[in-house]
C-alpha cells in the first residue's frame, strides 16, 4: 500500500513539476512526512528523510520536465549555466544546514514556507520587473541563495527561481522552463549532501542511504518521469490560473497542519 502511494505521489509531483516548474517538492515532502510518521519512523530523522528523499526524487522528475521544455526551445541555457555554479554550492550548504536543525523545528520552517507560497500562488505576487541585463556574479549569487533555501525545504527551487527570473524580465514560459532546468543541480547537490550527512544514523529505517529512503524514491521516480512530460505540455497549452489557486489551497492546508 505504501509503494502504491509513492507511485501516485510521483505522478502528481511530476505533473506539478512540468506545469509550474516547482519540482514537486512542495507536495512530496509533506506527504512523505505523514507517510513516514504512519510507518513509525523515528521523529529525529523523519523530516530529514522526507526532505532528502524529495530532493533525490526531483532529480528524476526534472530530467523529463527539462527535456520536454527544451524541445519547445524554452530553456535559457546561458542563464542555467551561470545559475548552476551558485546552485551546486548553495544546495550543499543547505543540506548541511538542514542536518543541524532538529526535525520538529524543520517541520515548522517548512510549514511557514508552504503557507507563504500558498499566498504567493493565490494572489500571484510578483516583484516589479527589472529588465536590466543580469550580471554574471548576480546570477551565481542568486543561484547560491536559491539552492541553499531549496535544499532546506526539499524543493526543486521553482517557487523561488520563477519569481526571480520574472523579476529580471524573463517571459513566464521561459522562466518556468529555465527553473525546471535549475532543479537538476539543486536536486543532485542537495540529495548527495543529505545522503552523506545522514549516513549511518542509528534511527534510519532499512533500505535508506543516509537521509534518502529508497522504496519511496523508486516509487516516486517511476511515475514522475513520465507525468512530468504531461505537465510540461500542459504548461504550454493551458491557463494555469485556476490550477494555481487550487494548489494554493492545498499548500495552505499542508502548511497549517505542520504548524498546528
Amino acid at each position: 500500500m505504501d509503494f502504491l502511494m509513492y507511485l501516485v505521489l510521483g505522478a502528481c509531483s511530476g505533473v506539478l513539476a512540468g506545469l509550474f516548474g516547482i519540482g514537486g517538492g512542495l507536495i512530496i515532502v509533506p506527504v512523505l512526512v505523514f507517510s513516514f510518521a504512519a510507518q513509525g519512523v523515528a521523529p529525529e530523522v523523519l523530516t530529514h528523510l522526507a526532505v532528502g528523499t524529495s530532493l533525490a526524487a526531483i532529480l528524476f522528475t526534472s530530467i523529463n520536465s527539462v527535456l520536454a521544455h527544451h524541445k519547445k526551445g524554452a530553456v535559457l541555457w546561458p542563464l542555467v549555466t551561470w545559475l548552476a555554479g551558485g546552485i551546486l554550492v548553495g544546495s550543499a550548504l543547505g543540506g548541511v544546514t538542514a542536518s543541524l536543525i532538529p526535525g520538529e523545528d524543520l517541520q515548522q520552517i517548512i510549514g511557514v514556507f508552504a503557507i507563504v507560497m500558498a499566498f504567493q500562488m493565490w494572489f500571484g505576487w510578483r516583484p516589479k520587473g527589472d529588465p536590466k541585463p543580469v550580471a554574471k556574479p548576480t546570477l551565481v549569487g542568486a543561484g547560491g541563495i536559491i539552492g541553499w533555501a531549496s535544499a532546506i525545504f526539499g524543493i526543486g527551487g521553482g517557487s523561488l527561481m520563477v519569481p526571480f527570473l520574472s523579476w529580471k524580465g524573463t517571459e513566464m514560459k521561459q522562466a518556468v522552463a529555465t527553473s525546471a532546468a535549475c532543479g537538476l543541480p539543486i536536486a543532485l547537490s542537495g540529495a548527495l549532501t543529505f545522503m552523506v550527512t545522514g549516513y549511518g544514523h542509528a534511527d534510519l529505517p532499512d533500505n535508506s542511504i543516509g537521509y534518502v529512503y529508497l522504496p519511496a524514491l523508486v516509487g516516486i521516480a517511476a511515475t514522475s518521469m513520465f507525468s512530468a512530460r504531461l505537465g510540461a505540455r500542459l504548461a504550454h497549452s493551458l491557463d494555469s490560473g485556476l490550477l494555481k489557486k487550487l494548489f494554493a489551497v492545498l499548500l495552505l492546508f499542508v502548511g497549517s497542519s505542520f504548524l498546528f
